[in-house]
């Protein structure tokens, strides 16, 4: 576990040096978020198309900065570094954990101003909040994993997202009916198969994960 910490730690150090997945990410939120926001106006649309085109932002968001963790290994041929001093599940895992961060730090900034801009009121926070920590959880283990995949192609952006989109549907799908119903203020127990789909996902995928990942990274 203190390898993956000190892999963690140097990603965040060279990534707050170059700022490159942070800006690339805040960057499409913001231009979606605006250009939603203007085609739709603030108060004509329901809960409904709120929850999907929150997710829908997240999703293209995330998929704009995520592959960038392994995508910059191969640029600075530091790969192979990687693989003589630390162990596979070790890069995984702190890979893993910094795209975990960084997708945090793009809900801290995105939902709110979602929320703000498009009149998107949340009833039940509880269930709201957890969706969001359970999907942030199984987009950061798709998107990790699929990052790895394609981090050796030579159309790593639009190869990222086509391979992505497919794994990452089901988080997609039960955010976006988790967070419906907590905007319509629908009971904990009408909520509890999106929040038990997301959990179940993010165990599975970051499980699967770890467990191929060996065969990817070193392949």
């Amino acid at each position: 576990m203190y390898k993956a910490w000190l892999v963690f730690r140097k990603d965040v150090q060279q990534e707050f040096k170059t700022r490159y997945a942070l800006n690339a990410i805040f960057l499409f939120a913001i231009v979606t978020l605006t250009a939603v926001s203007f085609s739709i106006g603030a108060f004509s649309a329901g809960p409904e198309i709120l929850s999907a085109l929150l997710w829908i932002i997240l999703f293209f968001s995330s998929m704009s900065g995520l592959a960038h963790i392994f995508v910059r290994e191969e640029e600075t041929h530091t790969a192979d570094t990687l693989k003589l001093v630390t162990t596979s599940s070790s890069v995984f895992i702190g890979k893993l954990l910094f795209n975990i961060m960084l997708l945090f730090m793009v809900e801290l900034l995105v939902v709110p101003l979602f929320m703000g801009v498009m009149n998107f009121v949340i009833y039940d926070a509880f269930v709201f909040v957890l969706s969001l920590v359970f999907g942030t959880f199984g987009l950061a283990g798709g998107g990790t994993i699929v990052a790895a995949i394609i981090s050796k192609s030579n159309t790593k952006g639009a190869l990222f997202t086509v391979l992505a989109f497919p794994i990452l549907l089901p988080v997609i799908v039960s955010g976006i009916s988790a967070a419906k119903k907590a905007a319509t203020n629908a009971p904990l127990v009408l909520a509890s198969s999106e929040l038990q789909a997301l959990f179940a996902f993010a165990v599975v995928i970051i499980t699967a994960g770890i467990l191929l990942f060996d065969f990817i990274w070193n392949e």
